[in-house]
């Protein structure tokens, strides 16, 4: 054997080597990793957003510092606006307009993916694996799949960058395979500090009224109850609210698997008002009548869930009105 060949060996096993090892740790650990870097680090970068078939390109941004966090999506293309997610607030400002609108998500940890902290009580519901390593953005990345294991939800593929753990690329799956959306970093940089911006909560709704549910506790204000909810689906959190720019009262019952989200939503039937199902890429949302109010269950799942949950919704006997 030549010295050329034999250093090529060595080369070669050395590689394999550290690979082996390397490769031992789970998709797991990558993904518990990965939770713990995102609420612990500062970082920007440009994102570019595949969703109903459009790609949009933003520049994003997370803070945390004192406890605080704080995450912030700016557009470089038409319509120009900025959404700031300040701890449960959401806010969403237009260039064009002076107005700003608020919106409370207590369940949303990010706007990029959401995954409890304790990847176990996914376990039931969700396969984990590690699949192979790519470059995102120059980046070297492990590459996750995450399998549900029934026809109610959809599988995610996450590629996670190896040196900080941060998420560089998040693709969601149709029930045949087929691409719904990504979000994919073209740049990704950690840094020291990074600034917060004002959000002026001093101006959010103030015509909410909200709950938090924890358990099997009922969503008592409502006056609709779930009885077709999937395994593993909970109700988190509950709020009667009056819409944007209307005195409109709608009530949102917020359920989740602790990766998937649905939203229920009750409201005063009205003339125009469409039933049926409707789909806006990775959303599906499923609306029909009850009685005087119109029931819609919307969210990031299959169609064949929403309807399930809309169809077994059914009012309580104490609030139904003739």
């Amino acid at each position: 054997m030549t010295v050329v060949a034999r250093l090529f060996l060595i080369f070669f096993v050395s590689i394999g080597s550290s690979f082996a090892e390397e490769s031992k740790i789970n998709a797991k650990e990558i993904l518990a990793k990965m939770v713990h870097a995102m609420g612990m680090l500062n970082y920007e970068g440009t994102v570019v957003l595949l969703r109903n078939g459009k790609l949009e390109t933003m520049k994003y941004f997370h803070v945390v510092r004192q406890n605080r966090e704080q995450e912030r999506l700016l557009s470089l293309n038409s319509p120009l606006r900025e959404v700031v997610r300040d701890g449960d607030l959401v806010s969403c400002r237009y260039n064009e307009s002076p107005r700003v609108d608020y919106d409370h998500r207590p369940h949303e940890r990010s706007f990029l993916i959401n995954l409890p902290k304790n990847l176990d009580q996914l376990a039931d519901f969700y396969n984990f694996a590690l699949v192979g390593e790519e470059n995102v953005a120059m980046l070297p990345a492990y590459i996750i799949d995450i399998q549900p294991k029934d026809d109610l939800r959809y599988a995610r593929r996450i590629w996670v960058e190896k040196l900080n753990f941060l998420p560089l690329k998040i693709a969601v799956y149709d029930v045949s395979g087929s691409i719904l959306e990504q979000v994919v970093f073209t740049e990704q940089h950690v840094k020291g500090w990074l600034p917060f911006v004002d959000t002026k909560t001093t101006k959010a709704n103030h015509n909410t009224q909200r709950a938090r549910l924890t358990g099997n506790e009922e969503a008592g204000l409502s006056q609709f109850v779930v009885t077709n909810q999937p395994s593993g689906f909970k109700e988190i959190y509950f709020a009667q609210k009056t819409m944007h720019n209307s005195q409109h009262s709608v009530e949102h019952l917020l359920m989740s698997d602790g990766l998937a989200s649905v939203s229920v939503y009750m409201e005063n039937k009205n003339p125009g008002m469409e039933s049926g199902l409707r789909s806006v890429g990775a959303v599906n949302s499923y609306s029909r009548d009850i009685d005087n109010y119109q029931v819609t269950v919307m969210g990031e799942v299959p169609p064949l869930t929403v309807k399930l949950i809309a169809e077994g919704i059914g009012l309580k006997v104490n609030d139904i009105k003739h």
